[in-house]
C-alpha cells in the first residue's frame, strides 16, 4: 500500500457512463493516481477546455453526448490536447472499430473485460513513452 498522504503525480481522465465500471476504475487506480471521472464525452472535453491537462484519457467509445470515438477526433485535431495519450476500453472487440480508433489517434485499445494489473502496465508504458515514468 502507498502513503495515503503521498502526492499523486499523474492525472487520469476516465470517461465511462457505466456506474460500476467507474467505481472499479476508480478504486484500483486512485491509490496510485489523481483520478478524475465523467460520464460523457462533452463533460471530459470542457473539463480540458478549462486548462486541466491530464497525463492520459482512458474513454469508453459508446458514451452520451460525444462519442469516444468524437472525443478522441476532437483532442486530437486540437493544438492543445493532441499530445495526451487516450487509451480506449470498451466492450467492442471488433477489428474494424480497433482500427478506426487507432487511425483516429488512440494509443491504445483493451476489451471489456479486462486484468486491472494489464490495464496499469498499460498506463505505465504509455507514461513511460511521453516520458512521464521512469523505465
Amino acid at each position: 500500500m502507498n502513503d495515503p498522504n503521498a502526492k499523486k503525480f499523474h492525472k487520469l481522465v476516465i470517461v465511462e457512463d457505466d456506474v460500476y465500471m467507474q467505481n472499479l476504475l476508480s478504486h484500483y487506480l486512485e491509490e496510485d493516481y489523481e483520478v478524475t471521472v465523467f460520464d460523457n464525452g462533452l463533460d471530459a472535453f470542457a473539463f480540458l477546455q478549462e486548462g486541466h491537462i491530464p497525463d492520459i484519457i482512458i474513454a469508453d467509445l459508446n458514451i452520451p453526448k460525444l462519442s469516444g470515438l468524437d472525443l478522441i477526433i476532437q483532442i486530437k485535431s486540437s493544438g492543445f490536447f493532441n499530445s495526451i495519450p487516450i487509451m480506449v476500453l470498451s466492450g467492442e472487440e471488433s477489428t474494424e472499430k480497433r482500427i478506426k480508433c487507432l487511425e483516429a489517434g488512440a494509443d491504445d485499445y483493451v476489451v471489456k473485460p479486462f486484468n486491472p494489473r494489464e490495464l496499469e502496465a498499460r498506463i505505465k508504458v504509455l507514461l513511460r513513452r511521453i516520458g512521464k515514468l521512469q523505465s
